[in-house]
């Protein structure tokens, strides 16, 4: 199938966003041969900065294979952004949807249009500790699973130098440099032609992060954890160590009132 032309609007956007992306930022940029010419695709990235998907966005644009992002349906509702969105082919997200394969539906049509489709797996900004991969949701692997299509692994570091997770200002100088790293095709033909359980969704998912944590490894030089960061066991151990905290202090609570009322006792009967 064809590429889709990168019309209009995605061209505009190029036009406000390129100049400043080009100033602030250097660019380390490889794998782009990864991307495919023709047909539809997703990229899976990585995401630890809230500048990383103009910055990516730069790098994709440059191949001609310009990325459809997921995003919440709101945006697309109104004003100026609401028209930006539709028109450079973002994709909504109907969140109130409760069939999982119908909050994607969207995504997947694009894909059999020859779109490039681009996940966050993570679905948010990283939480560990030293920005490698979280653990990911199954939104990418469902797609993928339900289209057959090719699945590339991209690797990003450098902008979150310039505006760090869940940071308030950007740091300008000295210069940062945007590291990209696209790698090849995950291979999920073992996980094709299968009930997409949430065990098998799972296990796609972890093969897809896992390409994505070793392209990273590769830009920066360095081993990832063996055992990714994942926020709903540290949420669970958070409430957990919550809970012990609160019947430590209820135990010490009920101590100190037993004492007091032993020491009534005592003294009454004085």
């Amino acid at each position: 199938m064809p590429r889709r032309r990168i019309g209009f609007w995605y061209r505009f956007a190029a036009v406000l966003c390129k100049p400043p992306l080009v100033v602030l930022i250097k660019r380390d940029w490889r794998g782009m041969e990864n991307i495919p010419a023709e047909g539809g695709f997703i990229t899976a990235v990585n995401h630890n900065s809230h500048v990383d998907p103009f910055a990516y966005a730069h790098y994709q644009y440059n191949t001609g294979r310009v990325p459809r992002f997921l995003a919440k349906a709101g945006l697309f509702r109104k004003g100026f952004v609401g028209a930006a969105m539709r028109g450079t082919g973002q994709i909504p997200v109907y969140r109130e949807s409760t069939d999982a394969l119908s909050a994607f539906r969207a995504a997947i049509d694009a894909v059999e249009r020859g779109e490039c489709v681009a996940f966050y797996p993570e679905g948010t900004l990283t939480r560990d500790p030293d920005g490698w991969p979280m653990t990911g949701k199954t939104g990418a692997a469902r797609v993928a699973l339900q289209t057959k299509c090719p699945v590339i692994p991209v690797a990003q570091w450098g902008a979150n130098e310039l505006l760090p997770p869940y940071a308030k200002k950007p740091n300008l100088l000295p210069r940062k440099t945007h590291h990209v790293l696209a790698g090849p095709p995950v291979d999920l033909s073992r996980f094709y032609d299968k009930e997409m359980s949430p065990d098998l969704l799972k296990e796609a998912t972890e093969v897809i992060m896992a390409a994505i944590t070793a392209q990273l490894e590769e830009l920066r030089g360095e081993k990832a954890p063996e055992t990714p960061y994942d926020p709903r066991q540290v949420r669970i151990e958070q409430r957990r160590r919550t809970r012990a905290q609160e019947r430590a202090q209820e135990r010490a609570q009920a101590q100190q009132q037993a004492q007091a009322q032993a020491q009534q006792e005592e003294g009454q009967s004085t």
